[in-house]
């Protein structure tokens, strides 16, 4: 059973909410994003980056106080305000490519998190999660709502049906030419019909923001103990995600690139590839894998198709069958010799969304030696793998939609 609540965001005035929506901040080079702060006083960059105020860097403690600095102003500039009554907030992207995302921005439960109601399937570093702890605590605030997914449902369907009939509180067009649209939706009724419905639902998962749900967690957790007088609901016993339902949900693969063939010459890397896979070669031609379990493969200046020999390879559970584990444990730990994904800087990574033109400029402008793609990874393999417990590899999932920053704020 999920909990799924109202709450009463902060959001820009209908006016500026166009100027003040960022992308992720990291998503940003330095120069984009001073270029932005330059030309525009509303963007939400000038809260989460206030030194550019003192055209200086500024970091842990000093960096946080600052930002609740510049968030404040915001407010006191009426730039932002509170909603009065508490809401789901119905929220709809279309992107360039036209594709549809519709779900609702709540609250969710930070005991779910813990009961394993809201399933994760990356696992987390202990140090992130205490940097965003220790940020969401002093700034007070969070402005990125993590991407959850619900399996699909009629009466959600038909209540987002009802709520987009109407006019929009936000309309506005990104320079990546993506539309975004936001309802606000407090009447008592269709707030009581949303929870319930969610109350049905005994799972959710996350898509993109296992840092943020971990953060929040840890932040109840240290409330709770240090203020014994706090309210049986507090704010800190939540956080702000975007639920849309599995259909909306849309996943790419990341491509595989590897700076040298751990001393094999071409031949003998041919040859050890040849014990798990039958390999064929394709030449100049664009080849992409149509199969779980086939991949493509970039090596000098030729394309390969890899057929995995099952007989050879056990999937002992969900996790094994992932394509991602399985590159990893037939080819660049064995072979390539990569230990450990997450930190081996001969190994590098690119969206599937680029293509394999990506992959073959890296190679030929030898900066990689070889390069793999794969098919991106199911939402039903996701859920196997976050049901039974598991937890991915680095990069196996590039999930659209990305959220802006901004646009709703969740406050403690």
């Amino acid at each position: 059973m999920a909990t799924v609540i109202p709450f009463k965001a902060v959001r820009p005035t209908r006016e500026i909410v166009s100027l003040m929506a960022t992308r992720a901040y990291d998503s940003y080079s330095l120069g984009e994003r001073n270029a932005r702060m330059k030309t525009n006083p509303f963007s939400f960059l000038h809260i989460i980056n206030p030194g550019f105020r003192y055209q200086r860097r500024t970091a842990g403690s000093e960096r946080y106080q600052l930002v609740r600095n510049r968030y404040l102003e915001f407010k006191e500039d009426g730039y932002i305000k509170q909603d009065q009554q508490a809401s789901f907030y119905v929220y709809q992207i279309i992107n360039r490519e036209g594709q549809h995302f519709r779900g609702f921005i709540a609250a969710t439960s930070v005991q779910d998190y813990i009961d394993n109601v809201i399933k994760k399937h990356e696992d987390t570093i202990s140090s992130r999660e205490g940097v965003f702890k220790e940020y969401l605590k002093v700034a007070g605030f969070n402005a990125e709502p993590v991407l959850l997914t619900y399996p699909d449902n009629d009466s959600l369907e038909i209540i987002m049906d009802k709520v987009c009939e109407q006019r929009a509180e936000y309309e506005f067009t990104t320079t990546y030419r993506d539309t975004h649209y936001l309802w606000p939706v407090s009447d008592t009724k269709t707030v009581t019909k949303i929870t319930e419905v969610f109350k049905e639902i005994s799972s959710l998962y996350i898509a993109d923001g296992h840092h943020r749900c971990a953060s929040s967690v840890k932040l109840s957790q240290e409330m709770r103990q240090s203020e014994a007088d706090i309210e049986t609901n507090s704010n800190y016993d939540y956080f702000m995600s975007y639920l849309i339902p599995e259909k909306d949900l849309r996943i790419y693969a990341f491509n595989r690139l590897v700076k040298d063939l751990n001393g094999h010459s071409k031949e003998s890397f041919l040859i050890a590839l040849d014990a798990m896979y039958r390999i064929e070669n394709r030449g100049s031609t664009y080849y992409h894998p149509s199969k779980k379990h086939h991949f493509s493969m970039y090596l000098d200046g030729e394309f390969y198709s890899l057929y995995l020999r099952k007989l050879n390879y056990d999937f002992a559970n969900p996790l094994e069958a992932l394509d991602t584990r399985l590159l990893y444990k037939t080819i660049l730990q064995p072979i390539l010799g990569v230990e450990n994904p997450r930190i081996d800087k001969r190994l590098d990574y690119s969206t599937g969304s680029e293509a394999n033109s990506g992959i073959r400029d890296a190679v030929d402008n030898k900066k990689f030696k070889v390069a793999f793609s794969m098919l991106p990874i199911q939402n039903w393999e996701l859920k196997e793998v976050a049901d039974a417990g598991l937890t991915m590899p680095p990069k196996s999932t590039f999930i659209v939609p990305k959220l802006r920053s901004g646009i709703t704020i969740y406050e403690f």
